[in-house]
């Protein structure tokens, strides 16, 4: 019988639906115990994981009969592609079946940040009125700027056309013909990078991390950001400073920052303590892709292309 071990967590209606055949180990608490992880994995044709299982070096070495692995998610950062590669295993990224969910989070924030008056629950409690204080602004208006234009970057622009935003995006990779820049919700305006982070009053990223795009969001970069721009990462936490953020938003110049990835998961107290008492800045679990509705999802289409490859191979 085929074996199957999921390391980290995944909806369990999938795992009966699709995996109910296979010799299935379901332990969402094998991301944390490498070596209990790499033993299971002795004799294992399927591993399903995260983006916090690191499928690469010893891990591949202790899985000599893997032949699939399945990503609950879509970026492949954790994952080594090329050594999977060499060695004939299949690759499944469970590609567009967390993009709503991201798409939400982002608008989301962008309107509690820009809107800012929703910490304000203990204060009015209290018998304080801060009306003044809390007048925000409104997202209707205020210009989008997408670094990527990917899947969930058009998610994101047509929730926020649908709100009065102006959209712009920066993609070297799309062509200037594609018809993703037309779409029915109203065009997309091409900019080159310094043009979007220039002009962008709510900057959202959406690019994978690589050389090129690693701390490609510094201190130089914020500084060009418009006064009181909003800047949001639910991308990988490596393409953005984080030190640089929360000075930012310290010294007023960022009007407001949502953080969902992070270069080190989960997020240490050491590496929080930069963030300590930073204003109008929203901290999140790499949850922007995770709903209860986006889980099901994800974990069908994962599981699913884990049990044809098995199957038809």
């Amino acid at each position: 019988m085929r074996k199957v071990v999921i390391s980290e967590f995944m909806d369990e209606a999938a795992i009966a639906d699709e995996l109910a055949d296979f010799d299935t180990l379901y332990d969402p608490g094998l991301v944390d115990r490498p070596a209990a992880l790499a033993a299971a994995l002795a004799g294992a044709d399927a591993l399903i994981v995260r983006n916090r299982t690191q499928v690469r070096g010893a891990l591949l070495d202790a899985a000599r009969e893997l032949k699939v692995v399945g990503r609950l998610g879509v970026g492949l950062d954790n994952i080594d592609v090329a050594a999977c590669r060499d060695r004939g295993i299949a690759v499944y990224p469970a590609t567009g079946a967390n993009d709503g969910a991201v798409a939400e989070y982002v608008v989301a924030t962008a309107l509690l940040l820009l809107r800012g008056a929703y910490g304000a629950t203990p204060r009015v409690a209290a018998g304080t009125w801060p009306r003044t204080a809390l007048m925000g602004r409104e997202i209707g208006g205020k210009r989008l700027g997408l670094l990527g234009f990917g899947a969930i970057a058009r998610e994101t622009a047509r929730r926020a056309a649908a709100l009065g935003m102006t959209v712009a995006a920066h993609d070297p990779f799309l062509a200037p013909g594609d018809p993703a820049w037309t779409p029915p919700s109203g065009p997309v305006a091409r900019r080159d990078l310094d043009a979007l982070i220039a002009g962008s009053d709510v900057l959202s990223l959406h690019v994978p991390l690589t050389d090129a795009t690693s701390g490609l969001i510094g201190a130089d970069a914020l500084a060009r950001m418009p006064p009181g721009a909003v800047l949001i990462n639910a991308a990988r936490g490596g393409i953005v400073d984080a030190a640089a953020v929360a000075a930012s938003l310290r010294a007023g110049h960022l009007g407001g920052a949502a953080l969902d990835v992070f270069d080190r998961e989960p997020l240490d107290a050491e590496a929080g303590a930069v963030f300590t008492d930073v204003p109008n800045l929203i901290l999140t679990p790499h949850i922007a892709g995770v709903t209860r509705e986006s889980n099901v999802r994800v974990s069908a289409v994962t599981a699913r292309a884990v049990r044809r490859h098995l199957t038809e191979r």
